[in-house]
């Protein structure tokens, strides 16, 4: 199936919409494109009529050109009849946003739409589900503008079975500056499926990085999606719920899905190199780096810091992770001894982590950074930033980011997220240094770095 349209409209029409009840999902989702989105946008109802002065045109075939997405919000029961009328009309893709299918019981009604779909080579996302976001371009999420609160423009996509949980994490992505090239919610998934996301991600020039939140498959697809998610040569990763056998019944009230064993689940992921996430917290971490660094590294971290407290806690969370920190060379300790400023020169600790004490300012940082990163010891390199010493500047992230951008290795940070800090922030993020707002966070990217195996080494 192609996909272009359906992802990518241009004209839309939003089919359900209420001459008479502006809270109506339709009409979220109609004045939402109308008034926010550059698509140009057509209401339906088959009444036909009026809605603040823009025509209602009683069905599809009632409009002038042609149509590139349908979004589908009427009773369940209405929906095999407007797929026939879409395709008939030359549409390039829908979406069924109404519920009230094989998620409450009703299979025939959900295969028949499926048979329908699949006979005509026709695109439909969903049913069940809110559909498809990506910043700037188009949102048929039923969800006023005003409660949400969503991400920039970037390079992490989103596949999601339910639509809360997307809304959430896209939440998440906002306050946490990761940016979202476009956001899918799937729900029963009849027709398109992860794997048919995966496989039009692949060539995506705007995506980098590909997050699922996955309740289950079908019988044999799990192994069939892995497949899938080793050859896009990009990233994946993958929170699957279910894990329990309460959340496996859970999940088939949910989106009539099949969850499976997650113990299998889980080794086919990890045997296929695909980044399995326990929580959002580690969605963050991973997607974050992921975006910036999608490579591969080993176990060697250097650590630079001001605080002996978060040098030793950095150590013991990598430890705990299986992380190994190369003490460095007596050569290399010398020429950092020699670069330090006077004032920390007699009192830092030049070993791994190399502690800088709180009198340390930006050059000091970039000494031991500039040092080390030279050496082969290193795979990755986590620097704690403490932007309350007073010899540390807002300049520091583009001080030691700036030459970073000819390293060979990959640089993260962590710094407190206060808003008073936002400038430490941005000097390390404008310059592609990833910065997280915990110790953990931030040894949680190296790990998601280390979990990727990209194509050329599985």
């Amino acid at each position: 199936m192609n996909l272009d349209r359906l992802l990518k409209p241009e004209r839309v029409a939003v089919i359900g919409v209420s001459t008479s009840n502006d809270n109506h999902p339709a009409n979220v989702i109609f004045k939402k494109l109308q008034f926010r989105y550059p698509v140009d946008v057509c209401a339906v109802n088959n009444r036909g009529g009026e809605l603040h002065g823009v025509p209602v045109y009683s069905g599809i075939q009632s409009i002038p050109g042609s149509i590139d997405l349908a979004i589908i919000a009427v009773r369940a029961s209405y929906s095999p009849q407007i797929l026939k009328d879409c395709i008939e009309n030359g549409v390039g893709g829908a979406i069924i946003v109404s519920g009230g299918f094989a998620e409450t019981g009703n299979v025939a009604l959900q295969n028949q739409v499926v048979k329908i779909a699949m006979d005509a080579d026709f695109p439909v996302i969903g049913p069940n589900c809110l559909g498809y976001f990506s910043p700037g371009k188009v949102d048929t999420f039923i969800l006023p503008s005003e409660r949400m609160e969503t991400p920039r423009a970037g390079g992490v996509a989103i596949i999601s079975q339910s639509g809360a949980f997307l809304v959430d994490l896209l939440v998440k992505f906002s306050k946490h500056g990761i940016g979202v090239s476009q956001a899918v919610s799937i729900g029963n998934k009849a027709v398109i499926r992860e794997i048919d996301l995966l496989n039009y991600l692949k060539d995506d020039p705007a995506t980098n990085v590909v997050v699922l939140y996955i309740e289950g498959f079908e019988k044999n697809e799990g192994r069939a999606f892995a497949e899938a998610a080793t050859c896009i040569g990009k990233p994946v990763v993958v929170i699957k719920s279910g894990k329990s056998a309460a959340g496996s019944r859970a999940v088939s009230s949910h989106t009539a899905s099949i969850a499976g064993d997650y113990k299998v689940f889980s080794e086919v992921f990890a045997q296929h190199g695909i980044i399995e996430a326990q929580n959002e917290y580690e969605i963050l971490s991973y997607c974050k780096v992921l975006n910036t660094y999608p490579r591969n590294i080993r176990n060697n971290i250097g650590i630079i810091t001001i605080s002996g407290g978060h040098g030793v806690a950095a150590t013991d969370m990598c430890a705990s992770r299986g992380f190994v920190l190369p003490d460095i060379p007596e050569e290399v300790r010398q020429k950092i001894y020699q670069r330090l400023s006077p004032s920390v020169r007699d009192i830092a600790t030049i070993s791994n982590p190399v502690d800088l004490t709180a009198s340390a300012i930006d050059e000091d940082f970039i000494a031991a950074y500039d040092e080390m990163t030279n050496l082969p010891d290193y795979d990755a390199f986590l620097m704690l930033v403490l932007p309350y010493s007073t010899g540390v500047s807002v300049d520091i992230g583009a001080k030691v980011s700036n030459p970073s951008k000819k390293r060979i290795r990959p640089l993260v940070a962590y710094i407190p997220h206060m808003a008073k800090y936002q400038a430490f922030i941005e000097g390390f993020e404008l310059n592609g240094v990833p910065v997280s707002d915990s110790i953990e966070g931030a040894v949680m990217m190296l790990e998601g770095m280390r979990r990727y195996q990209p194509c050329s080494v599985r």
